[in-house]
This record gives structure tokens, sequence and C-alpha cells, in this order.
């Protein structure tokens, strides 16, 4: 019988709050719209991207529309920075070793989209 452990990625094996931060704020200031502390970022998260942007945004300019030009700023930017800052947590290295030395596959279930979940997997767990 095959084993297999499934994480999420962000909040669990890493902690990527202070990029998402820092993409998100470039996209917000781009735009003229204000920006938020690292920690104010730990409220905005969770529910995708679009959720992000959403929260993060003035509540009087929280329209598709301006979602979708705040995405069009943060995917480019973060896609370039999404490892400037973030980090696995303490013992997560340690912990997807042993799991695969004990013989149980190990996969990464997240909401971040597609093309930055590959990039950070390859980055610090190749």
């Amino acid at each position: 019988m095959k084993k297999l452990v499934i994480f999420d990625l962000d909040g669990t094996l890493l902690n990527t709050i202070a990029d998402l931060a820092a993409a998100t704020n470039q996209a917000l200031q781009y735009y003229g719209y204000p920006t938020h502390s690292t920690d104010d970022y730990r409220f905005f998260v969770g529910n995708g991207i679009n959720k992000l942007f959403e929260r993060a945004l003035p509540e009087n300019e929280r329209s598709e529309e301006n979602i979708l030009k705040i995405r069009s700023q943060f995917v480019p930017y973060y896609d370039k920075h999404n490892a400037d800052f973030s980090r696995p947590y303490p013992g997560i290295a340690a912990l997807l070793l042993a799991l695969q030395n004990d013989g149980r596959k190990i996969a990464v279930a997240s909401n971040k989209y597609q093309a930055a979940t590959r990039k950070l997997i390859a980055h610090y767990f190749p």
C-alpha cells in the first residue's frame, strides 16, 4: 500500500507572508493605493490571491476591475521576487526527508497559482 502525505504550501511548509506583502504593496503603490505592513497581510491572506487583493484594496475600491489591475502588476513582480524573504519553517526540510526515507509520497496542494507553486517547491525542496 502506498502512503501519501499532502501539505499546504503557504503558512505550512513556507512562511511566504513577507513576499506576498511586498508584491501586493508594489502593485497597490503602482496604482496609487495605500500600502500595508507585513503584519497586516496576516489578516488578508487565505482564499487565493484575488481575495488577498480585495482585502488589501481600500473598501470603496474593491471592484473586480481593480482586483484584476492589482493582479496584473502582482504576478510579474511576484514571479521574480517570490523567494526574496520566504523561507521554510524550522524543521520542515528534515520532516520531508524523514517522510521520504520512510517510503511516503509527498504532495503539495495550494491555492497559489501553479507556476509560483512549482517554482517555490523547486527552489526550497528540490
